[in-house]
């Protein structure tokens, strides 16, 4: 057994694995653009069906799932999801390990996809045009109504994939959101994604060995009250916090 993040130099990438994945995401998002034009999208519908997609690309992927610190994710508790980013794997392995009562913030440009892109507006997932700033407010306003019904938000504060593995510079505007909302702040590291599919790559892996590490959950009402230097603190904490565990 291959541990978590060790390369898998001698398995076969697979064009014909990703185009399978495709598939699995046209086929809750056609019908959920389907649903959003007939005014039926429930979030009820949306997570079951976010629940079936990344339970099949977990298994399409032969991915092998370790989690640790599952306790640290407490039921009945909504909270902000900060993770560091490596592959489009990450996506469903966190669903998958999480369930789907939660919706991520991304980039605008996946909102424009067609087709997938309606769907990933019909089921609750947030856009983000960091070139934009009263954009990018709206955007985490609306992240903030997310959190304050209960459903969890995750976003990447890389604000895309690290080619290396290594953490990349964080954005703030993560942090905004994760003082103006104080609600706790759950730091997830994921480890074997990239082994599954590189980042910016199309072909993937199968058989990856994926960690995942919950880490304790962290309250950012102290760095709040200290203002620009406890955002700046806030981010070196995290940093550390997710550099853990890769």
């Amino acid at each position: 057994m291959l541990r978590a993040g060790a390369r898998l130099d001698s398995a076969p990438k697979s064009f014909g694995l990703s185009l399978q994945n495709v598939y699995e995401t046209l086929a809750i998002s056609v019908p959920t653009m389907v649903d959003a034009f007939r005014g039926r999208v429930t979030k009820d519908l949306s997570d079951r069906r976010l629940d079936r997609w990344a339970r099949n690309i977990v298994r399409n992927a032969r991915i092998e799932l370790e989690v640790i610190g599952r306790e640290n994710m407490r039921p009945g508790e909504t909270y902000l999801v900060m993770s560091n980013h490596q592959s489009l794997y990450d996506i469903p392995v966190l669903f998958e390990v999480a369930g789907p009562n939660i919706r991520m913030i991304t980039k605008q440009e996946l909102f424009r996809v067609p087709i997938f892109g309606n769907a990933l507006a019909a089921g609750g997932f947030i856009s983000i045009d960091r070139s934009n700033r009263h954009a990018a407010i709206r955007s985490l306003e609306q992240a903030r109504a997310l959190l304050a019904s209960g459903t969890h938000v995750w976003i990447a504060p890389e604000g895309t994939r690290s080619r290396t593995g290594e953490l990349l510079p964080f954005k703030k505007g993560a942090f905004y959101l994760a003082l103006e909302a104080r609600l706790p702040i759950l730091p997830v590291t994921l480890v074997g994604t990239r082994d599954a599919l590189e980042a910016k790559g199309v072909r993937s892996r199968a058989g990856a060995h994926v960690r995942v590490t919950l880490h304790p959950k962290i309250d950012p009402t102290p760095f709040a009250e200290r203002g620009k230097p406890g955002r700046n603190e806030l981010m070196a904490h995290l940093r550390q916090v997710l550099e853990s565990a890769l």
